[in-house]
């Protein structure tokens, strides 16, 4: 982890980003450049290469390039969720809400807590995450259309035109969705052939489970253990306890991916019955009196632990993995 005095915050929207410089008097300048290639060579004008860290915000897709292209001019970046900017804002007692002031916070953030450095991710999973953010928003239509089918059959007047033209529509988008997911699989297949084979020998999980979990950790190059990747899913444990009289039932955080966890979930069904360390997990927590949902999110956890240490050891599944 790199320290440095000169963090350099930058709040990112679609159009423009604000960025806060420290100068010598510990104040910032503020300044403001256009989100393109022109901008960021302005803004490249303004940074002490060698010095400066930049610190922004992961704003939907709107902070890659300018990420991506201070990363090629070796100017060290810090990709940060808003989440945890919004709560060091508020643990500051922020008020104000402006892009200066968001600037500056950002900045303040990078001195504080010194945050990790961001490494571009390779241009195949930036390819495959966007594959499957389309695939979602394909599953989103379909799924409407076909309530809407279900809607216009409750009906007493039946439309033919109606339901030829909604058969179709259900039927392009589904061949497009079979498609897609080829075409996934088949990048899969280019990068992470051994990956790929080596996550689906284990039992309950499958093609599409073993896929997005490839794509969601960047081949398990993004995080440094198992928790880190329950986490970032969703699925850690969140306790909910004060003093002596609060004790709330503990909850999965669900702060992140619901795709990947539902996917999880069907495979935990599968593997309480046929992969033996996630069965024995299964049972021993139903004998102690805890409820089958609680004993699932467990075996999916198992799941992941065990994705895990088969993807980064780069071997094939044994019942000695638990």
């Amino acid at each position: 982890m790199k320290k440095s005095n000169n963090y350099v915050g930058i709040d990112i929207s679609k159009l423009t980003f604000d960025v806060a410089i420290s100068g010598s008097d510990d104040k910032y300048k503020h300044l403001k450049f256009a989100n393109n290639h022109e901008g960021f060579m302005m803004f490249l004008e303004h940074l002490k290469v060698s010095e400066s860290i930049c610190v922004m915000e992961s704003s939907g897709p709107y902070y890659l390039k300018l990420a991506t292209f201070l990363s090629e001019q070796a100017i060290d970046v810090c990709v940060i969720n808003p989440l945890v900017i919004r709560r060091f804002s508020q643990m500051r007692m922020s008020r104000a809400k402006t892009d200066k002031k968001d600037a500056m916070l950002i900045a303040e953030y990078g001195k504080t807590e010194n945050p990790g450095i961001w490494k571009p991710e390779a241009n195949h999973i930036l390819e495959l995450k966007q594959m499957q953010a389309y695939l979602e928003q394909l599953n989103k239509s379909r799924t409407g259309f076909v309530v809407q089918k279900e809607a216009f059959n409750q009906n007493p007047i039946k439309s033919e035109a109606l339901e030829k033209s909604i058969n179709s529509v259900l039927e392009t988008i589904e061949q497009e969705m079979k498609n897609i997911e080829k075409k996934m699989e088949l990048i899969i297949k280019t990068h992470h052939q051994e990956m790929f084979s080596q996550l689906k020998s284990i039992p309950g999980i499958g093609t599409k489970t073993s896929l997005l979990l490839i794509v969601i950790s960047g081949g398990f190059s993004k995080f440094n253990n198992h928790k880190q990747l329950a986490s970032y899913v969703g699925i850690s444990p969140r306790i909910f306890e004060s003093g002596t009289s609060v004790k709330g039932r503990s909850k999965i955080c669900k702060m992140g991916m619901s795709k990947i966890r539902a996917l999880l979930y069907m495979c935990a069904w599968s593997a309480k019955r046929c992969n033996k360390s996630c069965k024995e997990l299964y049972d021993r927590l139903v004998e102690k009196g805890k409820s089958k949902k609680l004993a699932l999110i467990a075996v999916v956890n198992k799941l992941l632990k065990q994705a895990f240490a088969i993807a980064t050891k780069k071997e094939y599944y044994s019942v000695k993995i638990n």
